[in-house]
């Protein structure tokens, strides 16, 4: 069994932390407040504040203190709430602190937010720093996430990055969300996954003993207007789609991490619903 430090103790980090806690591994998971860390250890697990805007030192003290295999980084972008490009800077003191402190793979929770703005089925090497450079497709969003990517690929480190689509499950019921869309497609994918299927890729992929790069996503879908459809029909809403269009958009391939030995608990997004 291996000693795990998550990053980022929230909607994703801390289930992940009780599933790895649950199959026998030891896990310490971070929040950025005393208040944060004692929740979760209501729910029983070792917790430790990190705030990774203060530089390294919180994280590499704890990991000096607690020697850890592995570390995942469980923490999002930020960029609702325009703090993006910190982002950047909070995986270069997550890769410092991992080298100072001997630890062996580093795991990166990323996203499918990397891809061009492409019609077109998307593979892991549809996306890197190299290609989005020059290339407008490319979202800003997108370079900054790829710019924190190209730093754990290039650090020398052990690693893994799991590019998450779309994140739903407990508190994150599709249905709550059509509300918030100005118009869904009937052209373009609902490239979705659920948190358990989420949980379960970023595991496999922490005790997977290869460096890779893999997109998790739900194998079989649906167009984003039958998926919110079914949503609202799933809890027997009454609210209507906003305007759907024919409006095309990317689809994300998840054959790679399925090559590799990961099986999905779900297989279709109408499952989800």
């Amino acid at each position: 069994m291996k000693t795990i430090t998550i990053i980022g103790g929230g909607w994703l980090g801390r289930p992940l932390a009780q599933y790895l806690k649950s199959i026998g591994h030891q896990t310490y998971t971070s929040k950025t407040t005393i208040e944060g860390t004692t929740e979760l250890q209501s729910f029983g697990l070792n917790s430790f504040v990190c705030d990774l805007s203060q530089g390294p030192e919180s994280l590499q003290t704890q990991l000096l203190d607690y020697p850890s295999d592995i570390v995942i980084g469980c923490f999002p972008p930020g960029f609702r709430r325009g703090q993006g490009d910190e982002y950047v800077t909070y995986w270069n003191n997550v890769i410092e602190a991992s080298q100072n402190t001997g630890v062996k793979r580093v795991v990166m929770v990323s996203s499918t937010t990397v891809y061009p703005n492409t019609a077109q089925d998307m593979i892991e090497e549809d996306a890197s720093l190299v290609k989005a450079e020059n290339d407008d497709k490319f979202s800003d969003n997108a370079k900054i996430m790829l710019q924190a990517e190209n730093l754990l690929i290039s650090s020398g480190l052990k690693f893994a990055i799991v590019r998450c689509s779309g994140l739903i499950g407990p508190n994150r019921h599709p249905a709550r969300f059509v509300a918030h869309l100005a118009q869904v497609s009937s052209k373009a994918p609902a490239n979705m996954i659920h948190l358990q299927d989420a949980v379960g890729a970023v595991s496999y992929m922490a005790t997977y003993e290869k460096s890779a790069v893999v997109n998790a996503t739900t194998p079989n879908t649906v167009s984003k207007a039958e998926f919110y459809q079914a949503a609202l029909d799933g809890i027997n809403s009454q609210e209507s789609l906003p305007e759907v269009t024919e409006q095309p958009d990317k689809r994300i391939i998840a054959d790679k991490l399925q090559s590799l030995g990961y099986r999905f608990h779900h297989q279709h997004t109408l499952e989800l619903v």
